[in-house]
């Protein structure tokens, strides 16, 4: 391989809005997430509403959605 071709390898700690931390290796220096496996619906089989900018509620008036 070419040298001064690759960026910087370094070890990192992924951090979840829940709190999880995990250790991983990246080219960046941190890495903050919204969800992770810990909080995740599909993993943890708890519905989790994640609203961003009011799409929830946007979808349920464009189809006539009661809830």
């Amino acid at each position: 391989m070419k040298k001064g071709v690759h960026p910087e390898y370094h070890d990192v700690t992924v951090t979840c809005a829940c709190g999880n931390r995990i250790q991983t290796r990246s080219t960046k220096k941190e890495i903050a997430v919204d969800i992770c496996s810990n909080c995740h619906p599909f993993f943890t089989g708890k519905q989790k509403l994640v609203d961003t900018e009011g799409r929830v509620q946007r979808f349920r008036r464009r189809y006539n959605i009661k809830g």
